[in-house]
């Protein structure tokens, strides 16, 4: 490597710089001391501001390498000249899917940067409205009102269906229930089951897990499960229910309690959950999320994930969205998530 003209200037500050403290410092402890003291305080003087030039030195020295090293990007690779910066952000369920796509894009495009963070659904289409993201995630629709928000900031916001994924019911893998309808699970969630031996279990409390109301996935299975689609209908989760911040959060407190249930993206289900199988009514089939039960319509908490921007994309960003609804979908069952048809 070639090191700048700047580095031989500081070399020789190095070199020199010494004797030059040194003389000036003696000018004025000639003042009053005596020559014998003056010549050690000089050898003393020496040998002490070349201490501190070589700490110097070594600072400098990590300094300059630490320059010459290009930035990392969010992304994982290395950022190149005038590259074009993506931020992405939003849902939690979609976070790992997109992080894979970002990494795999990087590694075609170097150009491009792509930065994803999470923060639940509601958390990326509020940043997508107010401008500060070029694309939000969200594992919902977004609803009329955020809708109505960005149209009075000037902003049409464009949907695209990026996968699909079901919403698996979990609980401890101790436990004797593996089948449920859609209303036994809307009436543990809102209540009105309070005790697993009322659904074919031991006489046990049920203990009711979900994720935060930020999060697109709580929002889908408020409306899609706990209302069972209706949209008149009023009913909410019970106050009893423990909100947890992530997916990992309702994971680890599936594995610790023989007593709960919760729900998650089939992604996120881990070999220590048992999933249930789920039925739109009483006497219909008993069917578990599975890639194939989402792409058959068999499973009946399935959904579409979404990826929104403000306006019809342009450039880096809608080569990227291109990328994603076309070669990117062959990792989306790698992490768990169903590719579109």
């Amino acid at each position: 490597m070639r090191l700048p003209s700047t580095w031989y200037g500081f070399r020789t500050v190095i070199r020199l710089a010494p004797t030059h403290f040194c003389r000036t410092f003696q000018t004025y402890r000639y003042l009053w001391q005596d020559e014998a003291r003056s010549r050690r305080g000089l050898s003393v003087c020496h040998r002490s501001a070349r201490y501190v030039l070589v700490a110097l030195f070594l600072i400098g020295s990590v300094w300059l390498l630490a320059s010459c090293a290009p930035p990392e990007t969010a992304a994982g690779g290395q950022e190149a000249p005038g590259a074009k910066t993506i931020e992405n952000k939003g849902s939690d369920t979609l976070v790992n899917l997109a992080l894979a796509w970002a990494e795999a894009y990087a590694k075609l495009h170097p150009e491009v940067r792509i930065s994803v963070t999470g923060g639940g659904s509601g958390t990326g289409i509020a940043a997508m409205i107010n401008g500060t993201v070029d694309i939000a995630n969200a594992s919902r629709a977004m609803k009329p009102e955020e809708i109505a928000e960005a149209q009075a900031n000037g902003i049409t916001p464009v949907e695209f269906a990026v996968s699909l994924d079901a919403i698996a019911v979990v609980v401890h893998p101790s436990n004797p229930v593996d089948r449920l309808t859609l209303q036994q699970i809307s009436g543990i969630y809102t209540g009105q089951i309070t005790n697993w031996s009322q659904v074919g279990g031991e006489d046990r409390p049920i203990v009711l897990l979900s994720r935060e109301s930020n999060s697109g996935t709580y929002v889908y299975f408020l409306e899609n499960v706990i209302r069972l689609g209706d949209d008149e209908s009023d009913l909410l989760f019970s106050p009893d229910t423990l909100l947890m911040p992530s997916s990992e959060g309702i994971s680890a407190e599936i594995r610790l309690n023989p007593n709960a249930i919760g729900y998650d993206g089939l992604g996120y289900v881990t070999f220590d959950q048992k999933m249930i199988a789920v039925a739109s009514q009483a006497g219909g089939p008993y069917v578990l999320p599975s890639v194939a039960t989402v792409n058959d319509s068999t499973y009946p908490i399935s959904r579409p994930l979404y990826m929104y921007t403000a306006g019809e994309p342009v450039g880096a960003i809608k080569a990227y969205l291109n990328w994603v609804l076309g070669e990117g979908q062959a990792l989306v069952p790698k992490l768990g998530f169903v590719p579109l048809k």
